[in-house]
């Protein structure tokens, strides 16, 4: 079974598309990609005890004496998550096609989606922060309530109507949110008939600061997301996070428990994180949780007061990149088969060797609900 061809946009100006890219806007926009997806997932992640090093010496000590035969007998899969692991859903596409200030960006990121799903895309993904710069002072300024729709978010109210236009699903990167008196880097996903199916706050905040490098505290003007996001689509069962939850492997792991056949994160990394850990962390969620993930990042500008690294990817479920950008504008289209996942999964079969009487996978929401 083959998946569709997903396309991603991004910009070169943050202010008007896709990533962290921290510039004024721009009526230009980045450089789109393109990937497809099928269907698959699966997670795993030990849990934390407070147990000494020495008290976890012991354990291993008493285990070793075992034989190889209750070794394998104490083997408990299918409880390595609480709750278990939601079976994966059947894509309900065999092929699918992914894409990608404030009125230029606004019209030029219109410009560009309507491009991608003239070459056949069929999931169009955008970066973060695409209509505004990136920037603390930016944020405010340029923030939409979007639960008011309409004038009060006349960039959500685009991806909107050209959604239900074009027919196609698209992971709108992610705008400023304004929701009472707060501020949140917000994702919306909107469906093959327009309607607003999911919104993603970012659950993690990018606060760092590396002496000599770059500082950049989100949480001075943003608050942080609380919710996992998973939402179905005609392109299958999506994940999404934003940029710098792409860190945090417990999060694709919930993902993958909960069924998700693709990962999204639209993001921008930067000059100084970017050409270490951009590819390692996409390859590395992809490849833990044996499903596709897709990023898609602004092209790079170097007058930009935040310089995005670039390079929006498509990462197969075994950890190889499928398609990439260089840092400038460009368009690439690359088909994901959704079947590789379960032939990744047949031939590694992690799912089947987890540990589920040494660690589990907690997902505190669904074991609440």
């Amino acid at each position: 079974m083959k998946s569709a061809i997903s396309s991603l946009v991004s910009s070169k100006h943050r202010s008007l598309n896709l990533h962290l890219n921290h510039s004024p806007f721009s009526n230009s926009i980045s450089y789109s990609k393109t990937l497809s997806h099928k269907s698959t997932f699966i997670p795993v992640i030990p849990l934390n005890n407070n147990t000494s090093f020495s008290n976890r010496t012991l354990k291993l000590k008493i285990q070793a004496t075992k034989s190889v035969s209750t070794m394998a007998s104490s083997f408990k899969p299918e409880q390595a998550r609480a709750p278990p692991a939601v079976p994966l859903p059947k894509p309900p596409v065999t092929k699918i096609t992914v894409t990608t200030d404030k009125e230029r960006n606004i019209a030029h990121a219109r410009k560009m989606i309507e491009e991608a799903a003239a070459k056949g895309a069929k999931l169009v993904v955008l970066p973060e922060i695409w209509n505004s710069p990136y920037s603390n002072d930016s944020f405010p300024a340029y923030a939409e309530d979007i639960d008011a729709g309409g004038d009060a978010s006349p960039s959500t109210a685009m991806l909107s109507e050209v959604a239900r236009l074009l027919k196609i699903t698209i992971v709108g990167g992610s705008v400023p949110e304004r929701s009472g008196d707060r501020l949140y880097n917000t994702c919306c996903i909107f469906g093959s008939d327009g309607k607003l199916k999911a919104k993603h706050r970012k659950i993690h905040l990018f606060d760092i600061d590396i002496p000599g490098k770059i500082t950049f505290m989100e949480s001075k003007t943003l608050t942080a997301g609380e919710t996992p996001t998973v939402v179905d689509t005609d392109v299958g069962r999506i994940g999404v996070g934003i940029c710098y939850d792409i860190r945090f492997q417990e999060l694709a792991m919930i993902y993958a428990a909960r069924g998700a056949h693709l990962l999204c994160y639209p993001g921008a990394f930067n000059m100084t994180t970017g050409p270490l850990h951009w590819e390692l962390l996409q390859r590395a969620r992809a490849a833990d949780n044996q499903l596709y993930v897709a990023t898609c990042s602004p092209a790079r500008d170097p007058s930009a007061g935040y310089i995005a690294w670039g390079h929006s990817t498509l990462v197969g479920p075994f950890g190889e990149v499928l398609a990439t950008t260089e840092h400038d504008e460009d368009i690439v289209m690359a088909e994901i088969d959704y079947s590789m996942m379960e032939l990744r999964r047949a031939s590694l079969p992690t799912i089947k060797q987890r540990r589920g009487d040494l660690y589990q996978l907690v997902d505190i929401q669904r074991l609440n609900s």
